[in-house]
């Protein structure tokens, strides 16, 4: 069977082609060594569910490996102690009907007893769990992935002080038994659900999760990550593609992002064009015209928190700099839904296909407010290409003839602060649906601002200031 692209669910390695991510398992099974519980705190489709797999298949020999998805829990699961607990027990037990989990007698016989009682306790689930833990021959690990399912629940925070107080007895009675390790996996960290469900500032403090250990693997694909990817594919289908010109292409566009880098391959490789420079081009263009779920929560969170939204259009339009403050709530939110990042102390974009998103997003919204530059491009595109080429030159003029009329003759130096989004709202009409653009990043501030164009294999690099 030959493998391909995976933007849906987990990466399989007999399936799929994917990024080598060894060192990072690794990583995590030294911290599950180590008697860690920690928390893997990523993006939506920033492959933690495909980490967690191969994390399990790194213990299975080692560890008995209790793996369990909230996702398929319902809300009326967590809506009360015994409801939770009996949810959980069932969940062992099915665990072990698919046969991903071997139960002693003992255990599953009391855990048929939780699943079928009337108001089962967090006191009676982990004292069956003690007793299998304190009976089994292999230390007990339990990873639980979506552990998000559970946002704005009491009864989840409980469970998490019930593996909280194992936790404590065990560093303080070395034979009491407890889990050897606990991976919890999902978007939102668990201080910020605690935070939602009680509001009162001591709560916020004493989160029941403050035995974590930090989690710090990068997660991120670098180029070189993509490169043996891309490495695996062209050993397979002979492209003569540049190996490390490619992945260099595709890690500048998406800063990493594994969803990204994944379906920017997709793209090259289901649409049939060149693993080259105009050919990546082109699947970026695709990408950053479709819908999906990524993009979606992108916007939605900004319009959640509207405030944020001003200061990235400043921060993007005017070269404006908004510094990075881990205690600013809508900055911590925007950075944990991996949509913001710190660099130098600063907020930056996280990634080059978000941000065109962000700015594509902008123009559109003065787009529908009657902008007379985007009208202007709009209206003399055809003059602006030739025989197939974009005559930049042309367009410069034409901005420069429009900007003249809206504002009259530029006698002071340029203004930067209101040309950035006029010429960009000239521009896109002109390039949408042929063309990319994105703003360099060294040069977005006050004094200079670097556009650079790509239309049909040519590139301009257009210098506003």
């Amino acid at each position: 069977m030959s493998k391909e692209f995976n933007t849906t669910g987990p990466c399989v390695p007999q399936k799929h082609y994917m990024v080598d991510i060894s060192d990072r398992v690794a990583w995590m099974r030294s911290m599950v060594e180590h008697g860690d519980y920690f928390c893997v705190n990523r993006a939506r489709q920033y492959g933690k569910t495909t980490a967690l797999t191969a994390l399990k298949r790194a213990l299975v020999d080692d560890y008995v490996v209790v793996g369990l998805d909230f996702q398929a829990l319902s809300h009326e699961n967590f809506a009360t102690e015994g409801a939770f607990v009996s949810s959980f027990a069932s969940a062992l037990l099915d665990a072990e009907e698919l046969g991903k989990l071997e139960l002693p007698d003992e255990a599953r016989d009391a855990l048929e007893g939780l699943a079928d009682a009337g108001a089962p306790t967090l006191m009676g689930l982990f004292r069956v769990l003690r007793r299998w833990v304190r009976a089994s021959e292999r230390p007990v690990v339990l990873i639980v992935d979506e552990v998000d399912s559970a946002t704005n629940n009491q009864v989840f925070l409980d469970f998490l002080a019930q593996l909280r107080l194992s936790y404590l007895s065990r560093e303080e009675e070395q034979d009491y038994p407890a889990f050897k390790s606990v991976v919890l996996a999902g978007v939102t960290d668990i201080k910020h659900l605690k935070s939602k469900i009680r509001p009162d500032e001591v709560s916020k403090v004493n989160s029941p999760w403050n035995i974590a250990a930090d989690f710090d693997v990068d997660m991120s694909f670098s180029a070189k990550d993509v490169a043996g990817m891309l490495a695996a594919y062209e050993a397979d289908h002979g492209t003569g593609m540049d190996i490390a010109a490619a992945a260099d292409q595709i890690a500048d566009w998406t800063g990493g992002y594994p969803f990204l880098v994944s379906r920017l391959c997709q793209l090259v490789d289901v649409r049939g064009f060149a693993w080259d420079q105009n050919g990546i081009n082109e699947a970026v263009r695709l990408l950053l015209n479709e819908r999906n779920t990524l993009f979606e929560s992108l916007v939605g969170k900004l319009r959640a928190y509207p405030q944020m939204c001003v200061a990235l259009h400043d921060l993007l339009m005017e070269g404006g700099r908004i510094t990075y403050n881990p205690d600013q709530e809508d900055i911590a939110l925007l950075s944990m839904y991996g949509f913001v990042k710190e660099v130098g102390g600063s907020v930056q974009i996280s990634n080059r296909i978000f941000e065109t998103r962000l700015y594509n997003l902008f123009l559109s919204d003065e787009e529908l407010a009657g902008s007379r530059f985007h009208d202007a491009g709009d209206l003399g595109r055809n003059r602006f290409v030739r025989g197939g080429r974009l005559d930049m030159r042309a367009v410069l003029e034409g901005f420069r003839h429009t900007y003249d009329e809206v504002f009259g003759t530029l006698i002071d130096r340029f203004h930067e602060k209101d040309g950035r989004e006029l010429f960009l709202l000239y521009l896109k009409p002109i390039i949408n649906g042929t063309g990319n653009y994105y703003i360099e990043a060294q040069t977005r501030d006050q004094t200079r601002t670097d556009v650079i164009v790509d239309y049909l294999g040519e590139r301009f690099v257009v210098e506003l200031k």
